[in-house]
């Protein structure tokens, strides 16, 4: 969710409609944002919309909350009992979440936990768990049966002397331990007797060292940096023009796949699910659908297996105790306490506020001083740079380009994301209410709540350390926060334009058709200041992909030297070639989500069983998105899938095969032909021309399919052997049959 649930949306419209006609007007044509934070920063009353906003916020449970823990670890003791291991998992992860570090009860969940990850075969994973039970004071007299485990595990991961090791420790606490009952412990001994003769059959017959599988390693790409901007290929350079503002030109010729840029986002911020946001009710609070915000790192994105949780509050998740603690120290010590408030006001106001956060209040107030000297020409951006309409043209390396430092260079930093464009002219002045007001109740929650001086000191200088005491009037924020909210606002407008989805592909639907459906679902919003000088075009000729929080720019399509290098924002773009329609995001939005919603029914009449329906809406629905739709946006492959699914279930499989293959049209412009999510799409290929004794066809498509696969996933994966099966199967069939094919 971008913006703020839409009750506070509807509320901070009811406040601007009832504003005094003349302070709305002023508001209205403020010439700078400094002029309208200076206008609207006290029109946040205590009583008002403060405490509208904070009964909003109740709804998003953000604390421990020791009821929940014990709700979620017994939950993950049923679904273990059933052996849904990988469920019982994640709801193990819910529990740690809720209880505090260094308590006997999360060391308990960490050991519940491994021995799920145990049945899973997750060894090593088992192994972090059992570690982290240890350090968090995980009981004595339990102590012995988690130690097995770890000898265990170590045995299967063919770690000999630490398993003999482990072993000769339980031994020792189990001859040293009085507590434990007689059957408990006959237990135990039995296990440990197993164990060592394990152990001793391993030391007599070792396994046989496997070779390296160097025909799956992927040559490495040959890569020159651009010496100009940060993370470029040599291939491209920058260029200014005041009708075109900042761009990319490719300075000589491009092939297709050649990789462009490779960018770390310079902040990104999960987007959660909609499930934290509930509405009140009598029933369970607590939720156990899993949401991104179970599923990914809270600071690099990697997808979670075993979840390290904040020490503060029971929302934000880690891969790691390193990513933990480096979010703890960059920017999660600040929003760890707001993070009710921060899922209440949106995406764009979290990334927003963690802009400020990472850059530090040095460079905000230095980038804030020197913005204000230009701001009068904030309703006109290029009016500041009219030295530079002499040259039609400049190219990369001038210190002209607004957002290049003093060396002429163009760096993925905070001055750059600071440059971009915030297009106040464009954006009603409704909706710059909204956002003020939202920047200005988290600057007044950081003052309220004492983390003012947290927010001023980070990476800030000494002068910064020793924080002026002076006299404020209630509810007044002091100018230093004031001049990080000025900021904040800036980039909540920016995102609107410069937002840079990082997706994901994730399987949807039962998974138990003839077609395996897999989406693109948005995961994080980020900033990339250089992917942002990308100007838009319905036939964009590079695409992007992402790994974590790193985004990879290829050609999609041969670029002549002189081309300009062209990006589909979010995918969203008007049906006219030549963008010469102006539509609003808004409307694009909800356009977009209507066309969801069609989509969503169909897949219910197919669920229905009302195939011959499902292809009507179907149908439908591309009609309507041609509309506005570009025909490769990612939503139209979606929808061949969905129409190959439903053939498939027909029995229809050319018809199905024929939807299939356009849909992998649309993911390789986006992704690349060598991409997993390629590879996925092939193995549904597959899968089709395989049900429809497309033989030759069928074996092709799973040659490159393994090709593919075995690099991203593995030659053991469950893909490659379900694909190494049909073509064994194919094989085998009777010549008459091949004949016919």
């Amino acid at each position: 969710m971008a913006l703020p649930v839409e009750e506070w949306r509807l509320y901070a419209a009811r406040r601007w409609a009832a504003l005094d006609p003349a302070l709305r007007e002023r508001l209205a044509a403020a010439a700078s944002l400094h002029d309208t934070l200076r206008l609207g920063c006290g029109l946040l009353r205590p009583e008002t919309e403060a405490a509208a906003l904070q009964r909003l916020c109740r709804r998003a449970r953000t604390g421990k909350e020791p009821a929940a823990a014990r709700f979620y670890r017994e939950e993950g003791n049923r679904l273990f009992g059933c052996r849904h291991y990988g469920a019982a998992a994640r709801l193990y992860s819910q529990a740690a979440s809720h209880e505090l570090p260094g308590s006997p009860e999360v060391s308990v969940c960490f050991a519940n936990r491994s021995a799920a990850f145990f049945h899973l075969g997750c060894f090593e994973v088992c192994l972090e768990d059992i570690a982290r039970a240890e350090s968090h004071g995980y009981p004595e007299r339990l102590l012995p049966k988690v130690l097995l485990r770890k000898a265990e595990c170590l045995l299967c991961l063919g770690k000999l002397q630490d398993a003999a090791d482990a072993l000769g420790l339980v031994e020792n606490k189990i001859a040293m331990d009085g507590v434990l009952t007689s059957p408990a412990r006959q237990t135990l001994l039995k296990k440990l007797s197993q164990l060592k003769i394990k152990l001793h059959e391993k030391e007599s017959c070792p396994e046989p060292a496997q070779e390296a599988c160097g025909d799956t390693q992927r040559k490495l790409e040959i890569w020159e940096e651009n010496d100009s901007i940060s993370g470029a290929s040599s291939s491209l350079s920058l260029n200014f023009d005041t009708e075109r503002g900042r761009h990319l030109v490719a300075s000589q010729d491009i092939l297709p796949g050649q990789s462009l840029l490779k960018e770390e986002a310079f902040v990104s911020v999960l987007c959660p699910g909609e499930s934290l946001l509930q509405q009140d009710s009598s029933e369970t609070p607590w939720d156990t659908r899993a949401t991104n915000a179970d599923l990914y790192c809270h600071r690099c994105l990697r997808q979670l297996l075993a979840s390290v949780p904040c020490r503060g509050c029971s929302y934000a998740k880690y891969c790691s105790q390193t990513c933990a603690d480096v979010a703890w120290e960059q920017y999660h010590r600040t929003e760890c306490s707001l993070g009710a408030l921060l899922l209440t006001l949106g995406v764009f106001c979290h990334v927003a506020l963690r802009t400020v956060l990472l850059a530090g209040f040095t460079e905000v107030h230095r980038l804030v001083e020197w913005s204000r000297g230009g701001d009068k020409d904030l309703h006109n951006p290029e009016a500041s740079c009219k030295h530079l309409r002499e040259a039609p043209a400049r190219k990369a390396g001038t210190r002209d380009i607004p957002g290049c430092n003093d060396s002429g260079q163009y760096q993925s930093s905070y001055q750059a994301v600071f440059n971009l464009l915030p297009h106040a002219e464009k954006h009603s002045p409704e909706h710059k209410f909204l956002c003020m007001l939202s920047v200005v109740a988290i600057c007044k929650e950081l003052q309220e709540a004492g983390l003012e001086a947290a927010v001023l000191n980070h990476k800030s200088s000494e002068k910064w350390s020793k924080l002026k005491t002076c006299e404020k009037t209630s509810g007044e924020l002091s100018p230093e926060l004031q001049t990080m909210a000025e900021a904040m606002l800036r980039h909540v407008l920016q995102l609107q334009c410069n937002a840079q989805a990082i997706t994901v592909m994730q399987e949807s639907g039962s998974g138990d058709g003839a077609v395996v459906n897999k989406k693109p679902v948005r995961l994080a919003t980020a900033f990339f200041p250089v992917l942002s000088l990308l100007n838009h075009s319905c036939c964009p000729n590079i695409s992007v992909s992402f790994s974590g929080t790193a985004a990879t720019v290829r050609a999609s399509q041969p670029i002549p030297s002189g081309q300009e290098i062209f990006h589909c924002y979010d995918m969203l773009c008007c049906s006219n070639e030549a963008c010469a329609i102006s539509v609003s995001s808004e409307s694009l939005s909800s356009r977009l989500r209507d066309l969801q919603q069609q989509i969503k029914k169909a897949l219910e009449l197919l669920r229905d069983r009302k195939a011959d329906q499902a292809i009507k809406m179907l149908l439908k629905c591309q009609m309507d998105a041609g509309n506005f739709l570009s025909p490769e946006h990612l939503l139209m492959g979606e929808m061949e899938d969905h129409l190959a699914q439903v053939y498939a279930t027909l029995g229809k499989w050319q018809e199905a095969a024929r939807h299939l293959e356009r849909s992998i049209e649309i993911v390789e412009m986006h992704h690349g032909p060598s991409s997993i999510e390629i590879g996925h799409e092939l193995f549904k290929l597959a899968q089709i021309l395989f049900n429809g004794f497309a033989v030759s066809e069928a074996l092709s498509t799973i040659q490159r399919a393994e090709e593919i696969l075995s690099v991203h996933c593995g030659p053991q994966s469950t893909q490659i052997q379900e694909l190494q099966e049909m073509k064994t199967c194919l094989s085998e069939l009777p010549k008459s049959i091949l004949q016919r094919t």
